[in-house]
């Protein structure tokens, strides 16, 4: 019985040997020498360096689009009544407060804004508010205080009128001027 055990066990070992040894020769080794005499070693490397180098490009474009994208979004929604900025805004924030940081020269004005719900006095002063939040984080985000100039508008530019939630919504909001 162990006798007919080992038998089953070597012509098995053989015919593995003889499957492995028929595909030892793949495409990939014989496309791994070029015809300059560069060894599979230093081909392997070099395509290695080019698929490193052709994904670090990906990458870099694909981080160019979205600071572009972000760099784009120039206008913060509020809540009612309120003037922190949400928490959304904050990825967005933080490449304006990048691209100011690297262009020293670069400037902007936050214009702050409000719905027509409440007095005048108070809605220039929670745009005020509002504008001076969105300042503060570019701020401690690494752009300089001299770059940028708030003022509020309070209702008196609203970007939607008519007395709806949809119109309120559009009017409570900070926007980035470029000057």
């Amino acid at each position: 019985m162990k006798t007919n055990q080992i038998a089953k066990m070597a012509f098995l070992l053989i015919t593995l040997f003889t499957i492995a040894a028929c595909s030892s020769t793949s495409e990939e080794a014989v496309s791994t020498e070029t015809a300059g005499g560069e060894s599979g070693i230093d081909a392997t490397t070099r395509r290695t360096q080019e698929l490193a180098a052709e994904a670090a490009a990906r990458a870099a474009a694909a981080e160019e689009r979205v600071r572009s994208a972000a760099l784009g979004t120039t206008v913060f929604y509020f809540d009612f009544d309120v003037s922190e900025f949400r928490a959304a805004d904050r990825d967005v924030l933080n490449f304006h407060a990048r691209d100011l940081a690297a262009n020293s020269n670069k400037s902007i004005r936050l214009e702050g804004h409000a719905d027509e719900r409440g007095t005048r006095e108070y809605n220039i002063a929670l745009g005020e508010r509002r504008a001076e939040a969105i300042q503060n984080y570019l701020i401690v985000n690494g752009a300089a205080r001299r770059q940028i100039e708030t003022v509020s508008y309070g209702e008196e530019q609203p970007a939607e009128q008519g007395s709806s939630e949809r119109a309120y919504q559009a009017n409570r909001r900070v926007q980035i001027v470029t000057e």
